[in-house]
């Protein structure tokens, strides 16, 4: 699902809502999810799953092609760790 499937998704469920307004809210929400890991916050949606920051130290890699060393920076990475109720879902045990 694509973020433009979400929002006609809530739209379509919620017809009391304008289009705009969802595109708003969803945009919102994806937006503070961004922003919270940017200041290095996790974020946690219960039953969903949590998304936090991980710090990947310097080291020095490969060039694949010529297997020259090559250095690499320090850099942080999003990580996305489910919850229960999804991994349940997932795995087909919905109780």
């Amino acid at each position: 699902m694509i973020k433009s499937e979400l929002i006609q998704k809530i739209a379509d469920e919620n017809p009391h809502l304008y289009q705009r307004d969802v595109e708003r809210i969803v945009g919102t929400v994806f937006d503070q999810i961004i922003e919270a890991m940017a200041e290095g916050n996790r974020v946690e949606l219960r039953g969903f799953g949590a998304f936090s920051v991980k710090k990947r130290d310097a080291r020095t890699g490969r060039n694949p092609r010529t297997g020259e060393a090559v250095p690499v920076e320090e850099k942080y990475v999003p990580f996305f760790k489910t919850g229960k109720l999804l991994r349940d879902r997932l795995n087909g045990n919905e109780d």
